[in-house]
C-alpha cells in the first residue's frame, strides 16, 4: 500500500493521522484537502474494523491511536455496531473543489450513515 508522506516526517505524519482520525469520529464529518483525506480514510477504516471485534486487544490498539479517550469509548459504543453487518466502506469522501487561499483541492470526509 502506498504511504503519501503529506509532507511530514513520519513523527508528524502520524500525529496528523491521529488527529484527522480523532475528529472523524467525534464529529462524523470532517472538511480537510483530498490527500489528507484518502489517507485519512484508509486509518479509519482499519480502526472501524479493529472495534468491530470488540476486544480487549482490539480496545488497546484503537486507543493507541486514538487521542480522546471519549472518543475511544464512542467509536466502541456506537459507531462500530452500526457497521456490524457491513464488510467495509465505512467512509465516503465528497470533493469539495480549491480552497480560497492556496487553491488546494478539498475534501469532505465523513462516516456512511
Amino acid at each position: 500500500m502506498l504511504e503519501r508522506k503529506l509532507g511530514r516526517r513520519s513523527g508528524g505524519r502520524r500525529a496528523l493521522l491521529r488527529s484527522v482520525t480523532t475528529a472523524l469520529f467525534k464529529y462524523g464529518r470532517i472538511r480537510t484537502t483530498e490527500i489528507k483525506a484518502k489517507e485519512a480514510r484508509a486509518h479509519a477504516e482499519r480502526l472501524i474494523a479493529l472495534a468491530k471485534r470488540g476486544d480487549l486487544h482490539a480496545r488497546r490498539l484503537a486507543a493507541a491511536e486514538l487521542l480522546e479517550p471519549a472518543v475511544l469509548q464512542k467509536l466502541f459504543t456506537e459507531i462500530a455496531p452500526k457497521y456490524k453487518d457491513r464488510p467495509g466502506g465505512y467512509t465516503r469522501i465528497v470533493k469539495l473543489g480549491p480552497r480560497r487561499g492556496d487553491a488546494a483541492p478539498m475534501a469532505l470526509l465523513e462516516l456512511v450513515q
